[in-house]
């Protein structure tokens, strides 16, 4: 390898860390985000329709609604007209919906998840890891 082979793998790497950093930092002001993950295969489930609601006196308000991506992911979840405060929040992967549209069986129709924001100033990631009859979650980083 000459010193110019290196230089440019060198440049290369850092284009990388800091490309890496860069999408790090656009999705650090998104409070929350979603994965879903086939048990089966060990894949990422693409097309899962997720909804977010939050807890009021009225009952569950419902903020947004997003599907995952081809990495089974919603990176942004929370809406940016809507106000991340304290307090219950639901989301709610639809996956009755996602099975449906594969031609396959399910269980459970919806998957609702509850969970309780007390730092406002924290990243929430809900992780599904999913199959047609069983799901396990989390709270992830």
């Amino acid at each position: 390898m000459n010193h110019k082979t290196l230089s440019s793998g060198a440049r290369l790497c850092a284009t990388l860390i800091l490309g890496g950093a860069s999408l790090a930092a656009q999705s650090a002001g998104n409070p929350l985000s979603v994965h879903v993950l086939d048990l089966q295969s060990g894949q990422p489930s693409p097309g899962v329709t997720v909804d977010l609601e939050r807890q009021s006196a009225a009952g569950w308000e419902k903020l947004g609604s997003a599907i995952t991506d081809g990495q089974g992911r919603v990176r942004e979840f929370f809406p940016a007209s809507a106000r991340w405060e304290r307090g219950d929040y639901r989301v709610v992967f639809r996956t009755g919906m996602f099975y449906a549209q594969q031609k396959q069986t399910t269980f459970f129709p919806e998957i609702p998840v509850i969970f309780r924001v007390e730092d406002t100033q924290q990243h929430y990631h809900i992780p599904l890891l999913l199959s047609p009859f069983g799901y396990s979650t989390y709270r992830g980083n």
